[in-house]
């Protein structure tokens, strides 16, 4: 999926800076083509050239990255999927008593290549943080206890009181106004920040929209949702 546009300018930098400024990206994540446009006028020769750039959004990396990690990913056998539940229960199990708070957690399978770990108790709310981000940086830890002396590529899905599923609510219902903000003022919108699983609720949301598409731009820390007309 690309977005191709036409911008203007009396030389080629105005009329890319214009475009770049519009999008809210940078030149690594488009490609641009010049075209140039000599705009004279009936009445004088004198009238000002228009120099017009095309600039593409390069296809969606995160995708692409995506297939290729699913396409390497193998099934996790039995045996190290059950050390790697036992490492992480010997964390949490240290982890959780230093804190004497009454938290409590569930460790469980999900699929060939996933734990999930549940952590309750109405103690464990300061765990979640500020739009989840110390819940994002355990899971961070969690998967590197989890894979500790495997070679095989374990995940680990961690949530607090439900917070994921609440978060993905938001999430989605932020999709859905801005994609009719788009639509209405008919402007490509970048979202903030947001992590890999967060940029996913907000494509998975709107990738069978009939009027708008989404495309995942910048990196590291810095990658944003850009939603824009089909």
């Amino acid at each position: 999926m690309e977005e191709s546009r036409i911008f203007e300018g009396k030389t080629n930098t105005e009329a890319i800076e214009k475009g770049l400024k519009e999008l809210k990206v940078s030149k690594k994540d488009v490609d641009i083509k010049i075209v140039e446009e000599d705009k004279k006028s009936f009445f004088s020769i004198l009238a000002p050239r228009v120099v017009k750039v095309e600039i593409k959004l390069k296809e969606n990396k995160e995708r692409e990255e995506q297939k290729a990690v699913k396409n390497e990913e193998k099934v996790v056998s039995k045996e190290n999927l059950e050390k790697a539940k036992d490492q992480l229960k010997k964390f949490l199990e240290e982890f959780i008593s230093n804190m004497n708070e009454k938290i409590s957690y569930e460790i469980k399978q999900q699929d060939d290549n996933t734990i999930q770990v549940e952590i309750k108790g109405e103690d464990s709310k300061f765990l979640i943080g500020y739009r989840g981000e110390v819940l994002n940086s355990l899971q961070t830890i969690l998967i590197a206890i989890a894979g500790r002396n495997i070679q095989e590529k374990i995940h680990v899905n961690v949530d607090i009181l439900g917070y994921r599923e609440k978060r993905k609510k938001v999430l989605e219902d932020l999709a859905q106004r801005v994609a009719n903000s788009v639509v209405k003022g008919k402007k490509s919108v970048t979202l903030e920040p947001m992590t890999a699983y967060e940029r996913k609720v907000i494509h998975t949301k709107l990738q069978n929209h009939d009027k708008v598409k989404t495309q995942s731009i910048g990196e590291g820390e810095h990658r944003r949702v850009v939603i824009s007309l089909k």
